[in-house]
Parts: structure tokens; C-alpha cells; sequence
């Protein structure tokens, strides 16, 4: 049977049915998922594994991805020159830290990120920085009456709130942001979890995981099998509300945020990633 049917046990519930499908795979994808179900990893973060995120987002067509992420940003500054910059969601500075090496880049960095190792990690190459160990939903409606950032920005991470919860944070932002910049990839407009998402999630995993070699196991097992399972499995830990690029554009515009415009970047793995840029 074909990986497909295994997450279409689990969208209905049916883990050892999803895990006996798996097992009899014999692709990467359904070796890591037969993996993961034996496991039963209870509900937590996918970022509690600091090693398996470092090693995913250093490898495979991350490599290519972040290149365009850099250069993109770097042209953000260049347009921009900011002098306060303000990175949502900053991880361990995987984009942020060659793109302070750009140009125009601003002088003074503030760091939004709710994982302490991955903040840690940032903070190690990033001294000077501000540092704010908390979810961006705490940071932004904490934010005092007078706070302007010349450019906030966020690569991959406010795809990680839901959508509600986003709303909020961008109204909260677009007062305090005078250049906004976002990195997020452009999935298909498809009904969450539903046949054809199920179809484009078994497509998708099988080509990223196949992108890694010594460390597969370990970016599977520590971050994408939980992403993936977290999408499918009712009541479970979900780490991922992803959308079209234009509807990440109404979204910023509902917020309050103007000259919305979307860039292409990359053809990645899962899919096209893009820059969305606005002013606050």
C-alpha cells in the first residue's frame, strides 16, 4: 500500500492501522513514520530536539533556501536602512546572521524566540542582541506606546501560530513596524488535512527526506515526522498552520499593514518559498 494510505489512517484516527501500512513501506518516508508511531512520543514542541532542527535546517535544500532567504533580506535592508531591527521567531539565527553581515544592515537587534536552546544558540553569535525568551503573541502586546522597529522581520516561524492567534499579533505589530518582512513558503490551497492535502504531504516528506544522508534519521525522528504527525492526528500537538502566499497578504492587510507585495524566492521541497514585504 502506498504511504498516502498511512496518513489517511491517521487523519482517521487509526495510529496502529497508520503504523501497519508504514511498516511495509519501504521508502524513507515509511520507514520514519513507522519509526515514529512505534515510538509514542507523547504531545511537546517539535523544537525540543535543538540537534534535529540544527541539522535540518543546515542541510539538504535548506542550503539553496537559505541563500535566496539572505539575499532577499539583505536587499530588504538596502531598500530599508534601518538602524532597530526586530527578528520574530529568530530560531539560532540561521538567516539572520550571514544577512547582518549584508550591507546597510541595522546595528541594533531584538530577538524574539520562545525556545531557550535555540535562543542561546542565536545569542552565542549575536552578543549585542536584545533578547525576549517568549512566544511573539507575549512580546507584541507587551510592546510600549512608543517602540518603532525600522524592519521586522520573520523567516519560517509565523507560520507556527494559528491563524486567529496571528491576526492578533499583526494588529498588535503594525503600529510599532514601519517595514515588514516575511519568509514563508506558498502551499497549496487545499483543505487542511483533507485527501488532496494527504497527498501532497506524502509527496512533499518523501522528496525532503530523501535530501538527507548520515543525518536523516535524526531530522526525521526530531522534527519532520512531528510536524507531519501533528497535522493528521486529531488531538495532536500541531506545530504548523501554513497558507497561500496571497492569503498571508490579506492577512497582513487586514492587520493594518500597506504596499503589500509578494516576491517569489525559491523552488523548495515542500514549496516555493517567497518574501512578503509591507509598511506598517
Amino acid at each position: 500500500m502506498h504511504i498516502s494510505d498511512a496518513l489517511d489512517a491517521l487523519a482517521a484516527g487509526d495510529v496502529a492501522r497508520a503504523r501497519e501500512i508504514a511498516d511495509g513501506g519501504g521508502s524513507p518516508l515509511a520507514e520514519a513514520l513507522a519509526e515514529h508511531l512505534a515510538a509514542d512520543r507523547g504531545p511537546g514542541s517539535v523544537y525540543d530536539q535543538p540537534a534535529a532542527f540544527a541539522a535540518f535546517v543546515n542541510g539538504g535544500g535548506n542550503t539553496a533556501l537559505y541563500e535566496a532567504v539572505v539575499a532577499a533580506l539583505g536587499e530588504v535592508y538596502a531598500e530599508a536602512r534601518p538602524t532597530t531591527l526586530l527578528d520574530i521567531g529568530c530560531g539560532d539565527g540561521r538567516a539572520l546572521r550571514p544577512a547582518l553581515a549584508r550591507p546597510h544592515a541595522p546595528t541594533a537587534v531584538t530577538l524574539v524566540e520562545p525556545s531557550a536552546a535555540l535562543l542561546d544558540a542565536a545569542l552565542r553569535d549575536l552578543p549585542g542582541a536584545t533578547a525576549h525568551r517568549t512566544g511573539v503573541e507575549e512580546f507584541a502586546a507587551g510592546l510600549p506606546d512608543g517602540a518603532v522597529f525600522d524592519v521586522a522581520q520573520s523567516t519560517f516561524a509565523l507560520h507556527t501560530l494559528p491563524h486567529e492567534a496571528r491576526d492578533g499579533v499583526l494588529a498588535e505589530l503594525a503600529p510599532h513596524v514601519r517595514v515588514l518582512a516575511v519568509v514563508e513558503f506558498d502551499v497549496p490551497d487545499v483543505p487542511h488535512a483533507g485527501p488532496a492535502h494527504r497527498r501532497f504531504l506524502a509527496e512533499t516528506y518523501e522528496r525532503g527526506l530523501a535530501e538527507y544522508g548520515a543525518d536523516r534519521r535524526l531530522v526525521a525522528q526530531g522534527f519532520l515526522m512531528p510536524v507531519l504527525t501533528g497535522q493528521l492526528v486529531p488531538g495532536a500537538t500541531r506545530a504548523t498552520w501554513e497558507q497561500p502566499a496571497s492569503r498571508w497578504a490579506e492577512q497582513v492587510r487586514r492587520a493594518g499593514f500597506t504596499d503589500v507585495r509578494t516576491t517569489p524566492l525559491h523552488d523548495y521541497w515542500s514549496s516555493p518559498a517567497f518574501l512578503l514585504t509591507a509598511r506598517g
